[in-house]
Parts: structure tokens; C-alpha cells; sequence
């Protein structure tokens, strides 16, 4: 068999096992976090649970949106066992942010969440944020480094779960599809300023009306 036709197979067999490990991680992390979601007042379980969770969580969330990065490193080596490797090490670096979510993170108030979202909604706008969305779509030479530019694009949206309910289903949804978009689609303003100020918008009307936002705070 020719290196061109081993390598027009790898392509759908690498696209299947990335997309099918993404669904089956979706259903993972939405039975863990099931009954768990309080929103600002979520707490965490053991470090092992959260981490063990964070880790489907970014497999499910961000795998998707990799899928072209994985694909070009499987072309480029042309040997199935490097997408492992590449996807371990990208993973690895999100476990990190898992880690340090796991420190650092307490059950907080809503004005709080309102300030992380609204921060969030201006880091959309800054050339950090362009730089690293612009790394994401290159070639890389690993999948640590691709971890760390893809950790420097979508760090604004994963506080922002953090911050709304890092056990709520609908909000990894949200921010899921918004991660995967950016990582797929060429940034233009006329999309990218408007769901900024959305972002905005929204960290403001936590600050003024959080009861307004559903499954922020518990009920009473």
C-alpha cells in the first residue's frame, strides 16, 4: 500500500476517533455533573472528582474545535500513534488550568460573577486574545505549545463558565459552541465586537438583576 493511500486513511480514522472521544466525553462529564450545579454557589467535590471531571469537560469542549490541528498533525507525520502524543499533551495543559481552577476557585457572590464575565467580555477585544485565536489556526509543533495558545484564546470564556456555574450543563453547552466557532472561523470584527459587547452585557445585568439569569443563584 502507498504512503498517499495510508495517508488518505488516516484522515477519516483520526476525524472519527476525535469526534467519537468528544461525544463520549460529553456524556461522561454531563452524568458527573449531574445534580451538582448550584451556580455561584457550587462547590466542588475532591480534587480527583473535579479533575477527573475537568478533564472530560475539555475533552468534550475542545476536542471539536482542535480536530483540524490533530488532522494536520497526523498529515504531517503521517503515523497514527503521534495524534495520542499530540492529543495527551494538549490535554495536559488543560488539566493544568484544571488544577489551578481547583485552588483557586471558591463559591462566590453574584456580583462577583458579574465582574469575571464583564473582564471576560473585554479580554474578547483585546490583541492578546487575537494573537493567541490567530495561533490556534496555525501549524504547531506540539500539543503542548497548541495547548497553550488555545489556553491563551478561550481563558476568557472558560472563566466565564467558572465564574456563571462550573457545574452547569447549559453554560459548558454555550461556551462549548463559542469555543469550537472561534477555533474553526477566521476572526472578523462584525461577529467578534458584537458578542463581546453581549458578554458585557450580560456581566452587567448580573451586576444589576441576577435573579434575572437563570440557574445563577439557588433558590431559595
Amino acid at each position: 500500500m502507498s504512503v498517499g493511500r495510508d495517508t488518505a486513511q488516516l484522515r477519516p480514522a483520526t476525524l472519527a476517533a476525535t469526534l467519537g472521544l468528544a461525544a463520549a466525553a460529553w456524556v461522561v462529564a454531563v452524568r458527573q455533573m449531574n445534580g451538582m450545579d448550584l451556580g455561584v454557589a457550587t462547590r466542588l467535590d475532591s480534587f480527583a472528582f473535579f479533575v477527573a471531571l475537568w478533564v472530560s469537560m475539555m475533552v468534550a469542549m475542545m476536542l471539536p474545535g482542535a480536530t483540524p490541528a490533530i488532522l494536520r498533525r497526523a498529515r504531517a507525520s503521517g503515523r497514527v500513534r503521534t495524534v495520542p502524543l499530540f492529543l495527551g499533551s494538549y490535554l495536559a495543559v488543560w488539566t493544568l488550568v484544571g488544577v489551578a481552577v481547583y485552588a483557586l476557585y471558591r463559591p462566590h457572590e453574584s456580583f462577583a460573577a458579574g465582574a469575571v464575565v464583564i473582564a471576560a467580555g473585554i479580554y474578547e477585544l483585546t490583541p492578546l486574545k487575537r494573537y493567541f485565536r490567530r495561533r490556534c489556526r496555525e501549524s504547531v509543533g506540539s500539543g503542548f505549545e497548541f495547548g497553550l495558545c488555545c489556553v491563551g484564546s478561550s481563558i476568557g470564556l472558560m472563566l466565564m463558565l467558572v465564574a456563571l456555574g462550573v457545574m452547569n450543563i447549559a453554560w459548558m453547552a454555550v461556551i462549548a459552541v463559542l469555543v469550537v466557532a472561534q477555533k474553526l472561523l477566521p476572526a472578523k470584527a462584525a461577529i467578534d465586537v458584537p458578542l463581546a459587547v453581549a458578554i458585557v452585557g450580560l456581566g452587567i445585568l448580573i451586576l444589576i438583576a441576577p435573579s434575572l439569569v437563570p440557574g445563577l443563584t439557588p433558590p431559595m
